[in-house]
């Protein structure tokens, strides 16, 4: 979760309500209670920034089983939850997020739906994107591209992904991705602007022909993919749509647009 400074010296945490909703329902599905209600949560969600003296940074909230019983059926365990707040910058670099980064596809499978509970956010499914993001480290990109069991594009390895191709835009469905808040505000504001988004299935090879591709997320925010496999994508540079969700989104989280000022949560 992040939270940013505005123009006005103002700093508001983005979309926090529906972070803490997602939060929520990952425990649900991972049968975990927490035991705060979620006024409480969201508040001490600001009160860590205020009590650390953050204008703005990276949030982290984290549920977790405590100690006592040992397995795989720890059920008697308290259910523990940890509020963590430190100051970040871009995550995939100020010159990757204007310029674009370079990406390859990679050797990992994305989680098929029934190995996995992919509509929570899981430590333990990030085990999957460590692999896959280090070897693309590795091999000296900046990120990389998922595929899922059949074989279609999913998602990066923390990021959301949108392909755009004569003019019109499309993201994959998140049956093996996670469904992103990131993700969910470009379309919106794509929607704003008159563009509509198709969510469906792609290829890989569908991507290297696109006009542009870029990538969404709380860490990652709206970062350009400038090369595939080798293969420029476009023309090399971040394209006209791109730029536009990044102003769009850059201008809505720090509070310089009027719209959607209900995703703002100010400090």
């Amino acid at each position: 979760i992040r939270c940013y400074e505005g123009d006005d010296g103002k700093s508001a945490i983005f979309r926090l309500q529906e972070h803490i909703d997602r939060l929520y329902d990952s425990a649900h599905i991972l049968l975990m209670e927490i035991p705060f209600p979620k006024a409480e949560l969201l508040e001490a969600c600001k009160e860590i920034f205020r009590v650390n003296k953050l204008k703005a940074g990276y949030l982290r909230p984290l549920v977790f089983v405590g100690d006592g019983e040992m397995g795989l059926h720890a059920t008697s365990n308290k259910i523990r939850v940890a509020i963590i707040a430190w100051p970040w910058g871009t995550y995939l670099g100020d010159e990757g997020v204007k310029h674009g980064i370079r990406a390859k596809v990679s050797s990992y499978t994305r989680h098929h739906i029934n190995a996995t509970m992919t509509k929570s956010k899981a430590v333990a499914n990030y085990v999957n994107s460590i692999l896959a993001k280090r070897e693309a480290m590795l091999a000296g990109y900046e990120e990389t591209v998922m595929l899922d069991p059949e074989g279609y594009v999913s998602e990066a390895s923390g990021e959301n992904l949108f392909m755009v191709k004569n003019g019109k835009v499309v993201t994959p469905l998140t049956t093996s991705a996670l469904q992103g808040i990131t993700r969910d505000t470009v379309i919106d504001l794509l929607k704003d602007r008159g563009i509509a988004v198709k969510e469906t299935h792609f290829s890989r090879d569908e991507l290297y022909i696109a006009d542009e591709i870029f990538l969404t997320g709380t860490a990652a925010e709206i970062t350009p993919v400038r090369e595939l496999d080798h293969r420029k994508i476009g023309s090399g540079k971040p394209g006209p749509i791109t730029q536009q969700v990044q102003k769009d989104f850059h201008d809505l989280v720090r509070g310089k647009s009027s719209k959607h000022r209900e995703w703002l949560a100010f400090l």
